[in-house]
């Protein structure tokens, strides 16, 4: 959070540290809309930055975010240089220290039909990426029999604490623990946000036999590893396109153990969606582990086997 909170105006830093120091670490998202209430996530619930300190629901009595600030917010992302974000602008978000996400919205520029980057930015919303080692401690067995890990598809609706347990089961596996011997990971990061890479550096502990291939497409970026670092382990997050598919395919084919995630609420969710069904017919996932927001984020809400069996835990 100290992260974030050194990147932000001093206005708008004097205005969220008005909020109790416990809730303020309670935090996942700082949603940012010029003139209007600033807003913050965390523990499944929405609440406005109150203008007598702490928070409110009350939209009309919280403090605004405004567009001088929206600005000075912007250039601090930018480094005061729009033109060497172009690319990171293009996708729509920032990766900053300590690997958090600053997503963006506005005007969309086109060149070509595609979009080129988004100006006149009125919308921010700041994603607090934090480390919870350990995170994978109860899942790591499930993925495993007799040391061998298990090609996996991780399910999970969004804001369950997936990314958070894909960065742990990254370090443990390469650190290697008693249920698995250490191994080669490759992380394919398209959206920066397993490894939260800042100049392709790691910000956060993803393991010391980890390399990481930052902010590029899912299935050009698993054939990339695959053909150049040789893991043992690829992990990748949120699949969905055919292509993406494909690649799995092929590195489980080359002898390579993949952990990847997938949006979703249930097994029987994901294999409503063609794309996604085809790749499960083929049967290159042994596990299938389902999350949930319930009781507390990152809960197991069920395991399958690669026959869709649910499995006892």
């Amino acid at each position: 959070m100290e992260d974030i909170l050194h990147m932000l105006p001093d206005s708008l830093r004097a205005k969220l540290k008005r909020l109790p120091p416990q809730e303020l670490e309670r935090v996942e998202e700082i949603r940012l809309r010029v003139a209007r209430p600033i807003e913050y996530v965390g523990g499944g619930t929405s609440r406005f930055v109150s203008e007598k300190g702490g928070g409110t629901e009350q939209a009309e009595a919280a403090l605004m975010f405004t567009k001088e600030e929206g600005i000075q917010l912007l250039s601090r992302l930018s480094h005061h240089s729009l033109y060497m974000m172009e690319e990171e602008m293009r996708r729509g978000y920032i990766t900053i220290q300590g690997g958090h996400r600053v997503g963006i919205s506005g005007k969309v520029v086109l060149e070509d039909g595609r979009v080129k980057l988004i100006r006149d930015v009125t919308s921010f919303n700041i994603r607090v990426a934090r480390e919870r080692k350990g995170a994978a401690d109860k899942v790591l067995p499930l993925l495993t029999e007799g040391k061998q890990l298990k090609n996996t598809l991780i399910i999970s609706p969004p804001q369950c604490g997936k990314t958070t347990l894909l960065r742990d089961l990254a370090r443990q596996i390469s650190e290697g623990t008693q249920e698995v011997n250490a191994r080669k990971v490759s992380i394919v990061d398209e959206r920066s946000e397993i490894a939260g890479c800042v100049g392709g550096i790691p910000q956060k502990d993803v393991g010391p036999r980890t390399d990481v291939l930052d902010a590029c497409p899912k299935a050009e970026g698993m054939m990339m590893m695959i053909r150049s670092m040789s893991p043992d382990v690829l992990i990748t997050d949120e699949i969905g396109r055919a292509e993406d598919g494909y690649a799995l395919e092929e590195a489980i084919h080359a002898g390579i153990t993949v952990i990847a995630s997938v949006h979703g609420r249930s097994l029987k969710d994901i294999m409503r969606r063609p794309t996604l069904s085809r790749v499960l017919q083929t049967g290159v996932f042994q596990c299938y582990l389902v999350l949930s927001r319930k009781p507390r984020i990152g809960a197991i809400a069920g395991v399958y086997d690669e026959h869709f069996a649910e499995c006892r835990r």
